[in-house]
């Protein structure tokens, strides 16, 4: 679902809640000074890696492959986006508006405490200002706390949703909060969390990236820190430095595609380096092939052209790391492979392979 969002011109809202009962500051004189664009809401998935920050933050915890129907929520403040998971399914995916620079929302891992419908509104400066369920309540029509004073609610200025614009509570489209509202129950673990870079993995195994801006200036980022975290989906290679700097410097919070990936099998054992699908055709890394089968190789940098006992195919070069066409595996190793409908690039011998050193040269 994509929405619309429009600039928050000035008003600023504050949710608390006691006793049942949730307060709010409804106006604020200015926003503070954030300049940020609302989070463009176009991606799908919602996976984090691990890097440093230089203020608190919490990386959403890593969860073990389960078959576990356990609803949870994930909140990533640099993306402004709310993640539903069911085990480790995600389900759904809005767009949410988040704590300003200056009243930043808590990370942390949490559980939903109390959840109310048609939550009341009491003004914390003046007590006996109240605004019951309706148009003009800031807390809209749902209410689900998770820390404290700090709560997940709807909101009666739509157009803030996608900012940092709030006291620290995570305001969400009406729509969107009832919705979540009808998924989860009391109990239910909230993990908030501060990751400018997301990567995606599309069922097909595609891999992209995004790169968010750096709302609450807790997160510098390097080509190293993108290139380590593209590592954990072994697409590394295929993401040059130049235009990861690129990424970098637009922190646009779109999508750049990488390549799809794979884990490779040679003889029925898994490498470390993965076969990846790109530009129509599955590169392999030449290298650890040749490794795993204990053949000869060599590399001539420049002719661009590898060479083993059984013949000679084209090397592809990606980040200083030597790939082949898969289709060439025959020619080069008396390899066969196929694509499994489970996303595994098995590759097996078809001709006994010959003992030996891999070698490789620079020269030709």
């Amino acid at each position: 679902m994509r929405k619309t969002i429009s600039v928050l011109t000035g008003t600023l809202l504050f949710c608390t809640t006691l006793v049942g009962t949730a307060w709010a500051d409804q106006t604020h004189p200015a926003v503070d000074g954030l300049k940020t664009k609302a989070a463009p809401f176009e991606t799908k998935v919602e996976i984090q890696s691990t890097t440093q920050t230089t203020a608190p933050a919490v990386t959403e915890p890593a969860y073990e492959p389960t078959a576990s129907t356990e609803k949870r929520i994930g909140i990533n403040l640099a993306s402004r986006i709310l993640t539903v998971y069911e085990g480790n399914t995600r389900i759904a995916m809005y767009p949410v508006g988040v704590g300003q620079v200056a009243t930043p929302s808590p990370t942390g891992n949490y559980s939903i405490q109390n959840m109310e419908v048609n939550p009341t509104w009491v003004d914390p400066d003046n007590k006996d200002t109240q605004v019951g369920s309706g148009p003009d309540n800031p807390l809209g029509y749902r209410w689900m706390g998770f820390n404290g004073t700090y709560g997940i609610h709807g909101t009666n200025r739509p157009e803030s949703v996608g900012y940092y614009v709030s006291h620290g509570c995570i305001r969400m489209h009406e729509e969107d909060v009832e919705q979540v509202y009808d998924m989860v129950a009391v109990g239910t673990p909230v993990s908030v969390y501060y990751d400018r870079i997301v990567i995606d993995r599309d069922p097909d195994h595609t891999i992209s990236y995004y790169i968010y801006p750096d709302g609450y200036g807790r997160q510098s980022l390097s080509v190293q820190t993108v290139k380590k975290a593209l590592a954990g989906y072994g697409v590394e290679d295929f993401a040059s430095p130049a235009s990861i700097e690129a990424k970098i410097n637009a922190s646009d919070g779109q999508p750049s595609y990488v390549a799809k990936a794979y884990d490779l099998y040679v003889n029925g054992k898994k490498l470390a380096k993965r076969a990846l699908g790109k530009d129509q055709i599955i590169c392999i890394p030449a290298v650890a092939v040749a490794t795993a089968l204990k053949l000869d190789l060599h590399w001539s940098a420049q002719s661009g052209v590898l060479t083993s006992p059984y013949g000679t195919a084209s090397g592809i070069v990606k980040s200083d790391v030597v790939y082949m066409d898969a289709a060439d595996a025959y020619t080069l190793f008396h390899l066969e492979g196929m694509l499994t409908p489970d996303y595994l690039y098995e590759m097996h011998s078809v001709s006994p392979s010959q003992t030996a050193v891999v070698t490789i040269s620079s020269q030709s």
